[in-house]
């Protein structure tokens, strides 16, 4: 039914002509496209599909009349009539870290070339949002998930429903250490090395480091593991008084940390933190309390944030491929929904991390 309406604006007179339902948020389905050409469903779905059994001139009719009407197929429905829906559910802490809004940009490139659609859950580091998001997915009948875990997470056996269900898991940065799937990562414990090498050859002696999780997830293990291994190698101590936990990888929980590595006396003439919002904060906390950095205290961070270029000093950090992360998870998954047998390569680790030196470390 067509409605025209005419109104008045600035002088001028306009004419509109809407399209419209009888029937309230009623959509378009094959059957009204049937009824209008006289057809047969089975003809009309054939047709939009562009079936080799009909006609090219009925085929352009249909598409026509469906064009014309509004009509949008119902991926949903015909996802679960196949139990797959091309959708691949992606659960994280949070959607503003910029390495995890990299990591979702690799995967909806991936996604997208491939014809799948993206649903994206936080967690918000809680292991309770974490289980429920999952049943969510689950739920929603996704054809895959990828997930970086929340920091609060011990147990992961709410993942047991996908993997137990021939369902495409893939666990990316932040893996558990003890789960049979695939794994996207870095070295951790070669950036973690790599980072405090650095500090170390711009001359520091007393290096702190900021970590981070549980004793369950291995990625700050792994970067702490390194930073300890430095120094051992280097004839430093490991001085338990210097390395920090954190609760959460937040400003707050940095700005709390670093005041607490400034009371000492002496204090570090260097820290390595595990996230670039980290570092940041102890730079300012640092110049807050009349410290010259890097002359007091140097610093770096990790993950090569937006952030490290704004701050004054400018931030030196480990870089971390994020987007190329997030390609890697979805080209796992959909590779392994398009094959009969799973693939049996398990973990994909990437190398490629390095040291940006920038003025918060640069000494010499």
């Amino acid at each position: 039914m067509f409605l025209k309406i005419v109104y008045r604006r600035n002088y001028y007179i306009y004419t509109t002509i809407i399209t419209y339902s009888m029937e309230e948020n009623k959509y378009v389905t094959i059957y009204d496209i049937a009824e209008r050409l006289n057809l047969a469903t089975s003809t009309i779905s054939r047709a939009l599909k562009d079936h080799h059994t009909i006609s090219e001139k009925t085929i352009k009719k249909v598409k026509k009349t469906a064009e014309e009407m509004g009509f949008v197929p119902n991926t949903l429905a015909a996802g679960l009539r196949g139990n797959k829906t091309k959708t691949i559910g992606v659960l994280i802490p949070t959607v503003t870290q910029p390495f995890l809004s990299s990591l979702i940009s690799g995967i909806e490139i991936a996604a997208q070339k491939s014809g799948y659609t993206v649903i994206i859950m936080q967690s918000h580091d809680s292991s309770e949002e974490e289980v429920n998001m999952a049943k969510s997915l689950y739920s929603n009948r996704v054809s895959g998930v990828i997930c970086s875990l929340a920091m609060e997470t011990r147990d992961t056996s709410h993942f047991l429903q996908f993997s137990n269900n021939n369902i495409p898991l893939v666990f990316v940065d932040r893996v558990p250490k003890d789960f049979n799937t695939f794994r996207v990562v870095i070295d951790n414990y070669s950036a973690g090395y790599k980072a405090t090498k650095h500090l170390i050859d711009q001359g520091c002696t007393r290096i702190a480091h900021l970590t981070a999780g549980s004793e369950f997830g291995n990625l700050y293990n792994e970067r702490k593991r390194g930073y300890t291994e430095a120094l051992r190698d280097h004839n430093l101590p490991v001085d338990e008084e210097l390395i920090v936990n954190l609760k959460s990888v937040t400003y707050e929980a940095g700005v709390k940390a670093s005041n607490k590595l400034f009371d000492l006396n002496p204090i570090p003439d260097g820290i390595f933190a595990p996230g670039d919002i980290i570092a940041v904060s102890a730079v300012q906390t640092a110049k807050k309390r009349g410290l010259k950095v890097p002359e007091d205290v140097a610093v770096i961070g990790f993950n090569n944030d937006p952030i490290s270029e704004i701050i004054d000093p400018n931030l030196s950090t480990i870089t971390h491929p994020a987007e190329k992360m997030g390609k890697a998870a979805a080209e796992i998954i959909i590779k392994n929904l398009k094959s009969a047998k799973q693939d049996e390569v398990k973990e994909i680790t990437f190398l490629n991390t390095e040291v940006l030196v920038r003025e918060s470390s640069a000494r010499k």
